[in-house]
């Protein structure tokens, strides 16, 4: 799943970036109202993590930009504030659900995945699974089949893949590669994003007559079906 937080303490956005993104989530994060509306109703997310207090904007405001462009993005209020009335006021303009800072991350994944299960009020789905071909990944349960055989994938495999599928038909680099799955910047002295791509590809594509992950010479890679 591809999720936005919109977060102005650095040591907790950090922290929600390395979790969430450790659960198999592609992960941005905007440390303002203003970048985090921008990046709300600009992007294409399957749920928003908001915080109440924010500079520039404040996250009722960045809900209400959000619910005027689509009723079904699930939002998460994140807040220090346990007023009643604060709580209220969020859901009444837009917001599914509202965890009160400090809070448990096991508690934060349980709400997200309900959520993501959920989509907005039960109207719409969130997108739980992706395809290509004979390609199937589950988002929830984290699995991949292809031809419908079992792909054993690791975490970071799965991360890989599920970027590559979403971006299907997209030539992605090592840097965007490296900053999205391992949340670092590419340094030309590391090989590890093509390790991964190899050995992804030798449990996606080598027993397979039929390939979908393809190397861009001086580019990067892209998955795509391509013509015999």
């Amino acid at each position: 799943m591809r999720l936005l937080v919109i977060e102005d303490e650095p040591k907790l956005a950090q922290y929600l970036h390395k979790g969430l993104s450790e659960n198999g989530h592609v992960v941005d994060v905007a440390h303002d109202g203003i970048e985090g509306r921008r990046l709300a109703t600009g992007g294409d997310y399957d749920l928003v993590l908001l915080d109440l207090m924010l500079p520039g904007v404040d996250g009722f405001g960045v809900l209400a930009a959000i619910r005027e462009r689509s009723r079904q993005l699930p939002v998460l209020m994140l807040t220090a504030r346990d007023k009643v009335e604060d709580r209220v006021r969020g859901l009444e303009q837009g917001a599914d659900d509202y965890l009160v800072k400090p809070f448990a991350f096991s508690e934060l994944l349980a709400r997200v995945a309900a959520l993501l299960r959920r989509g907005h009020g039960g109207q719409s789905q969130a997108i739980t699974e992706l395809r290509l071909g004979d390609l199937e990944l589950d988002l929830i349960a984290r699995k991949a089949r292809r031809a419908g055989q079992r792909l054993d994938l690791t975490a970071k495999e799965f991360k890989l893949l599920t970027l590559l599928l979403r971006r299907r038909g997209q030539i992605l680099s090592r840097t965007t590669l490296a900053e999205q799955v391992w949340d670092m910047n590419f340094d030309s002295d590391t090989n590890v994003v093509e390790v991964a791509v190899r050995r992804l590809r030798a449990k996606l594509d080598d027993p397979f007559e039929r390939k979908l992950l393809h190397t861009v010479r001086g580019m990067g890679y892209v998955l795509e079906e391509r013509a015999e």
